[in-house]
């Protein structure tokens, strides 16, 4: 007969077996409480696609989801392929996980500050890579028809521009409107700030704030929210899963931009 203490004492805890990573198994990320089926990933992350086709990457992490309802520990095949496989990126597209980095195309991407281009990095920051395409931050844009002659651009060398508040009327409007170049495509959004192409329910909000006219928009929005405006934007940016967080006008700008560069290569 086992000794009492044995007998009264709790069974040891049973770790949770890991669970090897397939197409179409349907998990949840217990940190953020995401649920969605697994459609691709690579050494870095898992890529998760939810009911609504928003996609987001986890990282690889000791019982960091949910499946059927108990923690488990996602672990990656083990067979080696015998050639990449193709993952999908933040914007949607299907990228080659195993390419070489490329020379870059002549080409270019100009976007008006650093936010705007760290956000399409964000998301899509695999695409552009495959394609070797550069975007760069012009921090303003009030000189951008020299800007554009400098650069010197012709059907090799094609230039997108990405403008915020490209409405009628407005300053960057005046600007663009400046440019006459057939190896030149500039499109924009309606939006003040690349912030507000954001869809404001990254954050549980229905609408992002009204800000007045004459207060920079970025204090504004922080000031209405009570948010600190230094360290904000890392997170907000990082709340962006995918294409789907964004606003398709921004979406649909930046897409554009895309194809009309490779195009001309």
């Amino acid at each position: 007969m086992p000794p009492i203490d044995d007998i009264l004492a709790e069974p040891p805890k049973r770790r949770p077996r890991p669970v090897t990573v397939e197409v179409a198994l349907l998990v949840e990320d217990r940190a953020s409480g995401f649920c969605g089926e697994v459609i691709a990933w690579d050494a870095a992350a898992v890529s998760l696609r939810d009911r609504d086709g928003r996609v987001r990457q986890f990282r690889w992490k000791s019982e960091g989801f949910l499946l059927e309802g108990r923690p488990v520990t996602l672990a990656r095949p083990t067979a080696t392929p015998t050639s990449s496989a193709p993952v999908v990126s933040n914007s949607g597209a299907l990228v080659d996980s195993g390419a070489r980095a490329r020379v870059a195309r002549a080409a270019r991407i100009w976007v008006e500050g650093r936010h705007d281009a760290e956000l399409i990095e964000h998301v899509w920051g695999d695409e552009l890579r495959e394609a070797a395409i550069v975007v760069e931050p012009m921090h303003g844009a009030d000189d951008l028809a020299a800007r554009v002659r400098a650069f010197g651009p012709r059907p090799r060398r094609r230039l997108g521009v990405l403008l915020d508040h490209l409405v009628a009327g407005s300053k960057e409007s005046r600007l663009a409107a400046q440019i006459d170049e057939a190896d030149v495509l500039i499109c924009g959004h309606p939006f003040v700030d690349v912030w507000a192409g954001i869809r404001p329910e990254v954050l549980g909000l229905s609408d992002w704030p009204d800000v007045p006219r004459g207060i920079a928009w970025k204090q504004g929005l922080c000031e209405a929210l009570g948010e600190d405006l230094d360290g904000f934007w890392p997170r907000l940016r990082n709340r962006v899963g995918s294409y789907a967080d964004l606003r398709p006008e921004l979406v649909g700008a930046v897409e554009q931009l895309i194809d009309f560069v490779i195009e001309g290569d």
